[in-house]
């Protein structure tokens, strides 16, 4: 039973190998077919393009004629465009954002763009009706196509112009530059004034709290004669007690004396406070001072905002359409589009035939 066991797992082993290698043949011969057919689509491609050699070239010498007259200026008006390369400066960033995408965020603001429709009437220049229904929609699409603002690698702002007009291409690109040297200025002069303001309310504060003290000081001066506490205390007592030498000792006003001495004591000590008082709210107003004279320079300035790499100039070359890509590009289509109206041509007149043969 053992030995029939073991000649039947040979049998079966033997078997196993043998589909093995039925199977690595079937591969062989599978793959020599597939190669056998892919050289024979081949050579069918190379005759189909040699028989239709003389139509291929003449539709795609005809598609780039039709691509050169049709890319001409009577067809497609020429685009020239300005640009200018430029860097922020005298600038901070509001939050997390740096120079230049403040500067990119604030170019493409809408103000800026309405500004610049307004100034070239670009309505009219790109021909738009004003009654049209989607008027503005169509306007601000129109301009995006022909106004490009970008970041270029090196963290610089790109302000590209396309236009029919090389020298309003131009004009835009520095009208562009102007609107936002505006614009910065005027954010800068909201917000630094919010600050002057501010000072100027605490200086009149201030002004008025220390002409309180003064008008206080002076009424004392006048109605009990306290002018300096210091020397006129000295000079009080020295009267008082009778201890000036020479001459003098024998003048000595008692009444006046005795007076002030009386004035000195009901209102010296608010004397001294007022004093006190005076000196330290003008050293305050003198800090006040100094602050609002910051703010009000920051304020007042008229800075320019950008730093110009590159200027723009008027072109004189266009720079839209490109003919010669236009051309090409129509021709590789022409000629795709013809040999796939070839191949269908063949396989459909190949079939036509078939059912004739047999018969």
């Amino acid at each position: 039973m053992d030995f029939k066991k073991k000649e039947t797992e040979t049998v079966k082993k033997q078997q196993e190998i043998g589909n093995k290698k039925d199977q690595k043949k079937d591969g062989v011969f599978l793959n020599i077919i597939i190669d056998m057919e892919s050289q024979f689509y081949q050579i069918n491609i190379l005759k189909l393009l040699y028989k239709w050699k003389y139509h291929l070239g003449l539709i795609i010498f005809l598609a780039a004629i039709l691509a050169a007259v049709f890319s001409g200026p009577f067809f497609i008006k020429p685009l020239y465009k300005s640009y200018a390369i430029v860097y922020p400066s005298n600038i901070s960033p509001y939050s997390d954002e740096s120079e230049t995408e403040q500067m990119l965020q604030i170019l493409q603001s809408s103000d800026i763009r309405d500004s610049i429709i307004r100034k070239f009437d670009l309505a009219h220049h790109y021909e738009i009706d004003s009654s049209y229904k989607y008027f503005v929609s169509t306007m601000i699409w129109e301009f995006s196509q022909n106004v490009k603002v970008e970041k270029t690698p090196y963290e610089g702002i790109n302000i590209e112009v396309k236009d029919r007009d090389p020298k309003v291409a131009c004009d835009m690109v520095n009208a562009m530059l102007d609107f936002y040297n505006h614009k910065v200025r005027r954010l800068h002069e909201i917000k630094f004034g919010e600050v002057v303001r501010m000072f100027e309310r605490a200086l009149d504060k201030e002004q008025n709290y220390v002409d309180s003290l003064k008008n206080k000081f002076m009424e004392l001066s006048v109605n009990y004669g306290l002018l300096d506490y210091s020397n006129q205390s000295r000079e009080i007592a020295r009267g008082y007690l009778k201890t000036i030498d020479g001459s003098g000792s024998a003048h000595i006003n008692s009444k006046e004396v005795l007076r002030l001495k009386d004035n000195i004591e009901k209102m010296g000590g608010e004397f001294i406070l007022l004093q006190q008082l005076i000196t330290n709210e003008a050293g305050k107003y003198t800090d006040l001072k100094k602050e609002y004279d910051m703010a009000f320079r920051d304020y007042d300035r008229k800075f320019t905002y950008t730093n110009i790499i590159t200027e723009p100039y008027v072109s004189d070359k266009k720079a839209y359409p490109v003919r010669w890509l236009i051309v090409v590009i129509s021709s590789i289509a022409a000629f795709f589009a013809a040999f796939i109206a070839i191949l269908v041509f063949e396989n459909y007149h190949g079939l036509s035939k078939g059912p004739e043969t047999k018969l």
